[in-house]
């Protein structure tokens, strides 16, 4: 494919729509449709279980954390609650913003104005990046949420373990938002009945920053800022090692899940903060299944999926080589390999993927 155009508004994003891979019919494991009703049902009492653990961690973690303050003993306990904030609401975010981690659908939209916020994430604009990203996943100039260009830039994702770059992209669009309004690529997939709303979460947002800002400089601390704003930075690490391994080093440009996305299995604290995020080709390929059910959907089809990276580590050891050999070879990618119990998928269009992956 040669150099990739990101840019929503580039040439490969045109050429994806011109040649119907925008408009693709994506593969979809065969599941009986009892089973697959019985899978995609809500339920409250998971998602207000795990709420609570969570909000009730957070306070504690903040709590014993401002107790300390400042030592350096209250460093752990700043560090568990960074985590929570700048890592797990990104899983809460994503959840919410498919609406099925709660069955009260007030519940799920509560939860996700609060990580969206937590995430510096315009909740307006991310609800509908997200479903271009689903319907379009990894297509070059469509989705918004490629996470690892290629050549993969590694300074950045260097940075971005401490949300150093993601956050400041997101004060930078937030601002925009606030004084400018819609960024031309965000009126690409953002229906324009959503553009005041756009406008005005970023100037809550705007408002709630600054007014913890001032707090701040009054104290003569930042200890307000180590509750709000801060945890986004020293907390990100957990979301960004999970979300590189969603789609690091796969295929782009596929319209089959089992080849573009990874499924990981994970601990229980992990799978607890990513809420089983892990079975991401699983996700993406039934997204309305609830977080909860999606280890019972990974038994119920993995007879037709790659087989699961045994842990982080596995992963890891997986996809960073791949990403240091796109540094040279930008078509490199890792060729999924699917069991001989699995249906094969478009054949004649997946046939023509670059030699390089072998």
């Amino acid at each position: 494919m040669g150099s990739r155009d990101y840019s929503l508004l580039g040439a490969d994003g045109a050429r994806a729509v011109e040649t119907g891979l925008a408009a693709a019919q994506w593969y979809h494991t065969d599941v009986p449709r009892k089973d697959m009703k019985a899978l995609m049902k809500r339920s409250d009492a998971p998602a207000i279980r795990d709420t609570v653990i969570l909000f009730g961690c957070m306070g504690l973690f903040a709590a014993i954390g401002i107790a300390l303050w400042p030592s350096w003993w209250s460093a752990p306990f700043w560090l568990a609650y960074g985590v929570l904030y700048g890592s797990a609401m990104d899983s809460r975010w994503h959840e919410c913003s498919h609406g099925t981690a709660f069955k009260t659908r007030w519940m799920n939209d509560v939860l996700y104005e609060i990580a969206s916020f937590m995430m510096m994430r315009n909740s307006a604009t991310w609800r509908w990046s997200h479903a271009r990203h689903h319907s379009e996943t990894y297509i070059v100039g469509r989705d918004p949420e490629i996470a690892v260009m290629r050549p993969p830039d590694l300074l950045r994702l260097v940075l971005n373990i401490f949300g150093i770059v993601d956050a400041w992209k997101a004060l930078g669009r937030m601002l925009y938002n606030a004084v400018i309004g819609v960024h031309p690529e965000e009126k690409t997939f953002v229906p324009e009945s959503e553009w005041a709303k756009v406008v005005k979460v970023a100037r809550v947002s705007t408002l709630i920053y600054a007014v913890t800002i001032a707090v701040a400089i009054w104290m003569g601390s930042i200890l307000p800022l180590m509750l709000v704003g801060l945890p986004r930075l020293y907390g990100a690490w957990h979301h960004i090692m999970t979300g590189l391994l969603q789609h690091g080093g796969l295929a782009d440009n596929v319209v089959d899940h089992r080849l573009n996305s990874r499924t990981v299995y994970m601990n229980p604290i992990s799978r607890f903060i990513y809420w089983n995020m892990n079975y991401h080709v699983e996700h993406h390929m039934f997204p309305m299944v609830p977080y909860h059910a999606l280890p019972q959907l990974h038994e119920a089809i993995k007879h037709d999926l790659p087989a699961a990276n045994r842990s982080i580590a596995d992963a890891m050891s997986e996809m960073l080589p791949a990403l240091l050999r796109q540094l040279k070879y930008e078509d490199f990618f890792i060729k999924r390999e699917l069991p001989a119990t699995a249906k094969p998928y478009r054949e004649d269009f997946h046939a023509g993927l670059p030699a390089a992956a072998e």
